[in-house]
């Protein structure tokens, strides 16, 4: 099924901006985050993602992607959570200030940037919507049983995070690792590659429920081979999609449309 959503077109089913948005949220929104609660009839449709990223048919729902973006991201531009689903920038950011007058996320400058993260408000509002997108699917049995398979594998790649950070020596057990040790390096490449390949069929299953779940692998992939040709920062760095933060994200990815959280997993 091809997503479609509403898109604002009309400036009359939107505040103004500078006009107290919590108390005129448009219910057109209202109606997509709540279906079914009044029956309102959208203004206007079209295809709200970006063609050239070929993921132009999937199974969710757009504004839900939307803050479920700023829940993976955890802190980033409007360009930046539009582009963790492919989305139309002009539409997410839409979604994000009417987002900001239902008290979901919250617009914050720090260090010189400005950015989008989610409120606990938001955390609960996105956890629900995902239970139904989830329950809506007949996906959860399926989900959950990827989780279980997920985390003797999140098991493995913490232990060779540790490593690619840390290269004991007879002094010091945690001496930070300089990578000049070729073999040292070449061994937790191999770690992390073996568990990139199991990640593939993990993937797959999750895909095979919602689509969204689509690219992990791909992204992770793409980060190891930068590893490989002696680019470290690609292993565990931020502010680039490394294997670390592929890999964090999968994992909120997962609690999240699950309903858990990381205390559930001890």
């Amino acid at each position: 099924t091809t997503a479609r959503c509403v898109f604002f077109a009309d400036a009359s089913v939107r505040p103004a901006k500078g006009s107290n948005r919590r108390s005129h949220a448009p219910e057109v929104l209202r109606a997509l985050i709540h279906p079914g609660t009044d029956g309102a009839t959208a203004p206007a449709e079209r295809h709200l993602f970006r063609q050239d990223a070929g993921m132009a048919e999937v199974a969710s729902d757009p504004t839900l992607l939307t803050l479920h973006a700023v829940r993976l991201v955890g802190f980033a531009s409007t360009h930046g959570v539009a582009a963790r689903f492919h989305l139309d920038p002009a539409f997410v950011e839409e979604i994000l200030l009417d987002g900001q007058a239902y008290g979901w996320v919250t617009h914050s400058e720090f260090a010189g940037t400005s950015g989008w993260s989610l409120t606990d408000r938001d955390r609960a509002e996105n956890e629900r919507q995902l239970a139904a997108e989830l329950d809506a699917q007949g996906g959860r049995e399926l989900v959950a049983g990827v989780h279980r398979r997920f985390l003797p594998l999140n098991a493995r790649f913490l232990e060779a995070m540790t490593r690619w950070q840390i290269q004991p020596t007879p002094g010091d057990s945690m001496a930070s690792n300089d990578h000049t040790d070729f073999r040292w390096d070449d061994r937790v490449i191999s770690s992390l590659k073996s568990i990139g390949r199991q990640l593939v069929p993990l993937e797959a299953d999750l895909v095979s429920a919602l689509t969204r779940f689509a690219g992990y692998s791909g992204r992770y992939t793409a980060a190891l081979a930068h590893v490989e040709r002696f680019e470290h920062e690609w292993a565990d760095g931020l502010g680039i999609d490394s294997c670390h933060l592929v890999w964090i994200q999968l994992h909120e990815d997962l609690l999240a449309s699950l309903g858990l959280d990381r205390a559930d997993e001890v």
